[in-house]
């Protein structure tokens, strides 16, 4: 595609504003449509970015729109409502859903997308706020060759590590598979820093022998950074978005006809911390849930060392 690429962006959330910070860094027009957070809509728009009015309107001028939302019913929206994208008329519109999105979702709106002369992509994302920040995301990206050829250029402003994993849908499938495997470790995580201290073990201790050991991983140093040293905010990733993207990946299992008995477990332990209440908390607060179910200050563990 040309250089300077005309392109959208909806949900400027912490993943969103860095990548559409980057766009504009590569010297693409920018239009941006943010949500109920002002702040990154003023910053972007203070650098030169336009704000569009709806998602209608970002159709009739953009040529590639970012979409980067919650779930599969807020991206419905925005294509399919009375101002949404398909409103629009225009043909040729590309559209980047980098949402950690239901497949079969994506599916559909695909087939009216390209009934309308317009292409769906889906280019799910890896990694936390700070690689947006810094361009260097992982992509997961689901379209034709030819496509991918066109949309590569755009995706390589805002990620390090790109894979064309195959066609349109391919990408929200891998990246599910690749949460239940992260959300796998998070729950696998909290309960076995609760047994340790539980039997007599200090929460460093586990920290340390695992994380030198064959056994870890980034995730693991992540996780344990929140959980033993207390770093709150190093993984900026909800509950809520936790659970949706288990109950995906349990759809996604049963479309295939597999039996996923891991699967229930991991999604309950999301499930459970939803229902307390605690769907706003991120994903590596974890820890403290199970520790408390089980009569344990997992905080104090870690002061006392």
């Amino acid at each position: 595609m040309a250089d300077n690429v005309k392109v959208g962006f909806i949900g400027l959330g912490w993943m969103g504003r860095g990548m559409a910070s980057n766009l504009m860094r590569a010297g693409h027009s920018l239009m941006v449509k943010g949500n109920r957070d002002r702040t990154p809509v003023e910053a972007l728009v203070a650098q030169g970015a336009v704000e569009a009015d709806s998602p209608r309107a970002m159709a009739e001028t953009c040529d590639i729109i970012h979409l980067c939302l919650s779930n599969s019913a807020q991206v419905e929206a925005v294509i399919r409502g009375e101002d949404g994208i398909l409103a629009a008329g225009r043909s040729g519109v590309i559209v980047i859903d980098t949402t950690t999105a239901d497949p079969v979702s994506t599916a559909a709106l695909a087939a009216e997308m390209e009934a309308a002369g317009m292409t769906l992509v889906d280019a799910p994302l890896g990694r936390t706020p700070k690689e947006a920040e810094e361009g260097t995301l992982d992509a997961m990206v689901g379209c034709d060759d030819a496509t991918f050829a066109k949309v590569r250029p755009i995706i390589e402003c805002w990620a390090g590590n790109i894979n064309h994993v195959g066609g349109t849908g391919d990408g929200h499938r891998m990246k599910l598979v690749m949460n239940f495997i992260s959300m796998g470790y998070a729950a696998l995580y909290a309960e076995s820093l609760t047994m340790g201290v539980k039997a007599g073990l200090t929460p460093q201790a586990i920290q340390s022998v695992i994380g030198g050991s064959r056994l870890s991983n980034g995730f693991f140093d992540t996780f344990m950074r929140a959980a033993v040293d207390r770093e709150r905010e190093v993984h900026k990733f909800t509950i809520t978005n936790a659970a949706k993207d288990t109950r995906y990946a349990a759809a996604m299992a049963m479309e295939a006809g597999m039996a996923n008995p891991l699967g229930s477990a991991i999604r309950n332990a999301f499930a459970q911390m939803e229902a307390a209440g605690k769907g706003g908390d991120y994903v590596t607060w974890l820890a403290d849930h199970v520790a408390a179910l089980n009569g344990l200050d997992l905080e104090a563990a870690a002061e006392k060392g």
